[in-house]
């Protein structure tokens, strides 16, 4: 099963991800092998949050160069995106407690994941959407590295909105075919 998850999420990132350029910032990662995909096995919140301690204790002892980012991808616990939206609070107080806050960042995502203040259809959405449940680990210095180098990245939102917006329904079932299974019309 490990293998077919993280299949998975290596589409995604290639064709949603990088693909749809979502991510300005992803494809020279992707491409130098400098993103780990690591599938945790947990079903309860303690097991995460040792797994996400670990990864971010990999990343502290690893250089930048062999490893930029990871994403931990959690297929057997926080299937329910209310779920996953209320862990968010431990893994940021966990960060937080190992002093963590402000060399890393947390970027989620979730396969019903809903932004505030949108309809559960919005195309919006889509941007954070994976097969998964996922917690990705980010350098914080190396992400504003690359904001300022980028020449608007204020603009990634609405770029991305505008993009999810004008996929075909056949696109979207392409790219997103996790989210169409099961009678699931999202």
């Amino acid at each position: 099963m490990e293998k077919a998850v993280t299949q998975a999420v290596e589409q995604w990132l290639t064709d949603v991800v990088v693909g749809l350029n979502l991510c300005p910032f992803a494809r020279k990662p992707l491409r130098a092998g400098q993103i780990r995909l690591k599938v945790s096995p947990a079903t309860g919140d303690e097991a995460l949050l040792s797994d996400l301690l670990s990864e971010l204790r990999r990343l502290d002892t690893t250089s930048e160069s062999e490893l930029l980012t990871t994403l931990l991808i959690i297929p057997n616990h926080l299937g329910k995106f209310s779920d996953y939206n209320q862990f968010l609070d431990l893994a940021e107080w966990l960060l937080e407690r190992n002093d963590y806050a402000g060399t890393y960042q947390l970027a989620s995502f979730h396969p019903d994941y809903q932004f505030a203040d949108t309809a559960a259809a919005d195309a919006e959405n889509l941007t954070n959407r994976a097969p998964y449940p996922i917690l990705h680990l980010l350098r914080e210095e190396n992400l504003e590295k690359m904001i300022d180098l980028y020449p608007d990245p204020e603009s990634i939102p609405e770029n991305n909105i505008r993009r999810m917006e004008s996929l075909s329904h056949e696109e979207k079932l392409k790219l997103f075919p996790y989210l169409f299974l099961q009678g699931n019309k999202k």
